[in-house]
């Protein structure tokens, strides 16, 4: 476990999100690419939406879950902002076609619903600072995993939206606060790492399918 006073913790939970998160994905740069399988956008679109597309989702269930006062603003902006990022992801799996059909689909159903469950577990954590450290995580990769669908998205004719995320200003105002408390810290770290796995394990997943179709 990674740990850190208030001070460096916005150093700390931005590197966190870069070295661990998707950005250095393989199979989410694949997606960027001009001679990209239109069947592994399918396949990435329609996961990403049996994990994130529904409401509530981690950041509506990290509300929920939350008594800290100084969260609130962030988690409205955070909420609305997500709504309108399932809207833009179910309309490309809808222009992207059905799922593909790939060996070991049974194998996958499994991997996927277990990382759901997770994925649910850590957003409904009671434990305090866990689920906001999941929607911080969350919020924090979003972007480079747009940076995938925003080009799979303009290859089919369609204008991305603009991201309305809370910007890194908000959010390093948060993390700092959270970070006061040691205890609050560690598990805001827990649930940042533990949904940063979460979503590595996607592209891990969306990798091998996208072989398997290959072979």
């Amino acid at each position: 476990m990674i740990s850190a006073t208030a001070p460096d913790a916005w150093s700390m939970v931005s590197s966190l999100a870069k070295r661990d998160g998707s950005a250095g994905q393989p199979q989410l740069a694949a997606l960027a690419r001009d001679a990209c399988d239109p069947r592994d956008v399918a396949d990435a679109a329609h996961h990403l939406c049996f994990l994130h597309g529904r409401q509530p989702g981690v950041i509506e269930h990290a509300a929920a879950h939350s008594d800290f006062d100084f969260a609130r603003d962030w988690l409205i902006e955070a909420a609305a902002g997500f709504a309108q990022e399932r809207g833009h992801l179910v309309a490309l799996a809808a222009a992207a076609g059905p799922m593909p059909s790939t060996p070991g689909q049974a194998n996958t159903e499994a991997a996927i619903a277990a990382q759901r469950h997770a994925i649910d577990m850590l957003s409904q954590s009671e434990r305090r600072g866990c689920a906001l450290g999941a929607a911080i995580a969350l919020v924090l990769d979003w972007p480079a995993i747009r940076t995938g669908l925003d080009a799979a998205a303009i290859r089919q004719g369609a204008d991305p939206v603009p991201l309305t995320l809370p910007d890194s200003a908000a959010t390093t105002d948060l993390v700092a606060m959270l970070a006061a408390n040691r205890a609050t810290e560690r598990a805001m770290l827990f649930g940042m790492e533990q949904l940063l796995a979460q979503h590595r394990g996607l592209w891990d997943l969306m990798e091998a399918r996208s072989e398997a179709r290959a072979g």
